[in-house]
């Protein structure tokens, strides 16, 4: 049996103010196999956004030990959580972030290009995913011109565009409407399949949740299998 892709041990969080202390995270077990999708869900505010952003290499634990694809997340030096970023992860948000000036293409083709990806090359594979994704008559488009559940597909696309082991997806259908999510929803599913890759998601959507080979409910800082 292979290693798992994420391995969480007695993971914790713990925010601080001057005047008082908020634990988000307590002695949180959490394994992913490579290849699957986990879908966790959980009331507002529970932790979820915090612990992808944990696994993602956006945050750090304030306690326990977490180890993604080989990369020991509680241990390595803040300058190679840049390189880990780059080389392990893509994030899906429930906004798309995409750059408003710049068009689909040239959205996707960013992160390999900034990489040090030739430009021909990033193009290419930009333009390949795009298609892939049916975006192909949208290439040109800059994010305003393009329907709400085309800039999450655009966005689907930055994320694979540096050949991610794991994609960490944060309410990726909160903002579409229900035709939109449903063809966000199949897409998201069919990474694994089609590009290789380990999905983690965080949504408040039942159907979206079912979909997943495991399901998760957050509370009081730990996860429950459902």
């Amino acid at each position: 049996m292979s290693e798992p892709i994420v391995l969480c041990r007695d993971l914790e969080k713990t925010y601080s103010s001057d005047v008082e202390q908020l634990r988000v995270l307590e002695g949180l077990d959490f394994e992913v196999e490579v290849g699957s999708s986990v879908a966790i869900t959980g009331a507002s505010g529970c932790g979820k956004s915090t612990l992808l952003s944990i696994i993602g290499g956006l945050d750090r634990a304030t306690g326990g030990m977490i180890r993604v694809g080989g990369w020991e997340l509680d241990s390595i030096a803040e300058r190679e959580l840049g390189d880990y970023r780059a080389s392990t992860v893509g994030f899906v948000f429930q906004f798309h972030y995409l750059l408003k000036d710049f068009s689909a293409l040239e959205n996707v083709a960013l992160p390999a290009y900034m990489r040090g990806e030739s430009r021909k090359s990033a193009f290419e594979r930009a333009a390949t995913l795009l298609a892939d994704l049916g975006l192909a008559e949208r290439l040109d488009h800059i994010p305003s011109k393009l329907s709400g559940g085309e800039r999450q597909r655009a966005a689907i696309a930055r994320a694979l565009i540096n050949r991610p082991r794991l994609i960490l997806a944060d309410e990726p259908t909160g903002n579409l409407d229900q035709s939109s999510a449903h063809s966000v929803r199949g897409l998201l599913f069919g990474l694994s399949a089609r590009y290789g890759t380990t999905l983690v998601l965080a949504t408040h959507d039942p159907a979206l949740a079912e979909e997943a080979d495991k399901r998760y409910k957050l509370e009081g800082g730990r996860l429950s299998r459902l």
